[in-house]
């Protein structure tokens, strides 16, 4: 749906907008062999181009509050996952935008993000063997739960009012070893 008509329905339901969760997100592989422009066009189009004008439409709202916006980004937007060179690319557009927005909005709106690691297994990843690999560097040695990353986005979005334009990576310490 078009940002103004999500924003409408938020408006009617609750009657103010406290706050933005931008949570949507295609995730593929790309390989550089492979990739299209509808690829292109549908990865920046729900991980980048959705989050700003939803951002856009939600300001005025979330200025009145001293609201927050918070992005789902993805620790491969600081370090790249072999053949998915699009998604990356845009999860890493996020990461600025968070950050460009952040320091525009202040200081009427903060806005930050979640990085999530392992916390829910691609569809099509069944491999016994790939999923150790992935808990083999994990510090914390287990998968993430979705849990996990709701308490940060509230911690961000309503615990932390000193807090604008920083990632927070949700990962067991995985970034450590990547």
């Amino acid at each position: 749906a078009a940002p103004e008509v999500i924003v409408k329905a938020a408006l009617k339901a609750f009657g103010r907008i406290d706050m933005l969760i931008n949570n949507a997100s295609a995730f593929y592989p790309t390989p550089v062999a492979e990739a299209t422009a509808a690829h292109w066009d549908e990865l920046m189009a729900s991980n980048l181009r959705a989050p700003f004008f939803l951002s856009q439409v939600a300001e005025p709202h979330l200025s009145r509050r001293g609201g927050s916006i918070v992005n789902l980004v993805d620790i491969h937007a600081l370090v790249p996952m072999q053949r998915h060179t699009v998604y990356c690319q845009a999860k890493a557009g996020l990461v600025m935008q968070t950050r460009a927005l952040a320091k525009e909005l202040a200081p009427s709106v903060r806005v930050n993000g979640v990085a999530p690691g392992a916390i829910l297994w691609p569809e099509n990843e069944d491999s016994p063997e790939a999923a150790a690999a992935i808990l083999d560097r994990i510090p914390l040695g287990h998968q993430g739960r979705p849990q996990d990353i709701a308490g940060a986005v509230t911690f961000l979005a309503l615990d932390a009012p000193y807090v604008t334009g920083q990632i927070l990576a949700v990962d067991g310490g995985r970034m450590l070893n990547m």
